[in-house]
């Protein structure tokens, strides 16, 4: 079964992993806040920066679904994106990561979600900046609606007041929350497989490395979480001041503290499955080649069984019928049928003897 991951484009600066210089142009809406609420959606990302840059009360969400390489062109120079950021945005198929390039912050997020039909792991990619007064994200991928996110923001004034770094932990929360059905529909499969190997199913073989397959997949999206978050929590403690550098929380805001700590949890938990799943499929293909060789072994012992039973009138009927002059008891009356008594005894002792063994 082919696999589509991006896992297949992962080198940097391949011209596959680039997009596509004539992709059609995604959305991109521009929405403006002033102390956790909406004041209103702007026309255009340029339109929102000037906003934003007149008035230091404000901030702009700028979401980009899908964008082609013209729209992320265009935002980084509004915006002031430092380049080797941008050109990771254009790459894509990054690592989940967290930098910083002076005044701003470079989110990269890999969201996944699992197709039951195919059993197999989809991965996706959303980027984020945040700097002083906005923050853009950028979806490659339709495992998490951005939108929602902002829903959810919009209804939660208090934690969006908090501004670019709120707007930052609420998706990276969405993000990981969509770990926890990818990790029960593998538990389920998994737990299918395992059945499917003791049952000595033909199939068994190939589901399982495939499953294990996805496995590796997702650990790949999770596992450099546990450094972004700690980059994260690192900004977030960070004392503000007059220091140049990204948007920071200080100490005492504990609302983004709590957020970031739930995450880390789920985090936690969804590492630890994925690390049980790795344990667990390699147990069934131990198993699995177990029961494999042990089928391997009975077949043998029912061929050399047969093959025993077989070998004693073949000797008798070989050595009866040898084109050699015949020697007395040749003649005999009864010499065929006590061959033939002889040879169906033999065979019949050593069926018993072998079937008694558990050889047949």
């Amino acid at each position: 079964m082919p696999d589509s991951s991006p896992e297949r484009v992962m080198a940097l600066g391949h011209e596959a992993a680039l997009l596509p210089a004539q992709a059609a142009p995604g959305t991109v809406r521009a929405v403006l806040y002033r102390d956790g609420r909406r004041e209103r959606e702007a026309d255009t990302a340029e339109e929102a920066r000037r906003a934003a840059t007149a008035d230091s009360g404000l901030m702009a969400w700028i979401s980009m679904t899908a964008p082609d390489q013209e729209q992320l062109t265009d935002v980084a120079r509004h915006f002031a994106l430092p380049r080797l950021a941008l050109e990771d945005a254009i790459a894509a198929h990054q690592r989940p990561k967290v930098e910083t390039y002076g005044d701003v912050l470079f989110v990269v997020l890999r969201p996944v979600g699992y197709d039951q039909n195919r059993e197999t792991v989809q991965v996706g990619e959303l980027h984020l900046f945040a700097g002083e007064g906005f923050v853009i994200t950028i979806r490659h991928t339709g495992q998490v609606d951005v939108e929602a996110v902002r829903d959810h923001l919009e209804a939660e004034p208090r934690v969006l007041a908090h501004g670019p770094l709120a707007v930052v932990l609420a998706v990276l929360d969405r993000v990981v929350d969509a770990y926890a059905p990818v990790v029960f529909d593998l538990q389920d499969d998994i737990d299918e497989v395992e059945t499917e190997v003791l049952d000595s199913d033909p199939k068994a073989s190939r589901r399982t490395y495939r499953l294990a397959r996805q496995v590796i997949v997702l650990h790949r999206a999770v596992d450099p979480l546990d450094v972004a978050l700690t980059d994260l929590m690192t900004l977030l403690e960070r004392p503000g001041g007059t220091e140049p550098g990204p948007p920071r929380a200080p100490v005492e805001n504990r609302i983004l503290h709590n957020l970031l700590r739930d995450v880390t949890d789920h985090v936690t938990a969804v590492r630890d499955h994925v690390e049980g799943f790795r344990q667990i499929l390699q147990n069934i293909m131990t198993v699995n080649s177990a029961l494999i060789d042990q089928a391997q072994n009975e077949a043998m012992k029912k061929v050399s069984s047969w093959g025993g039973i077989l070998v004693v009138p073949t000797l008798i009927a070989s050595a009866y019928g040898m084109n050699i002059a015949p020697r007395p008891g040749y003649e005999w009356t009864f010499s065929w049928p006590v061959a033939l008594v002889l040879m169906a005894l033999s065979s019949l002792t050593l069926y018993v003897v072998f079937r008694r063994n558990g050889w047949l």
